[in-house]
């Protein structure tokens, strides 16, 4: 995993049976996923996740957007 990913959304078996969650937070990654699949914004999953820092999901969407990126060049 990247650096920066590390930083960001880690896996602990202690912490929800290892499940891949924001760091310094029990917000499970996927949560942010199936809001944006739900159309809700960002601003909305931080107002329903306040432990998650905007600056944590902007890491992990361009995080994200660098990855997929790099399969297609």
């Amino acid at each position: 995993m990247d650096v920066i990913l590390n930083k960001v959304i880690i896996s602990d078996p202690g912490t929800l049976g290892g499940t891949p969650v924001f760091a310094g937070t029990r917000v499970p990654f996927q949560n942010l996923i199936a809001c944006l699949e739900a159309g809700d914004s960002i601003d909305l999953f931080l107002y329903d996740f306040p432990t998650v820092s905007r600056e944590q999901v902007i890491a992990v969407l361009e995080t994200a957007k660098d990855k997929l990126l790099a399969l297609v060049a």
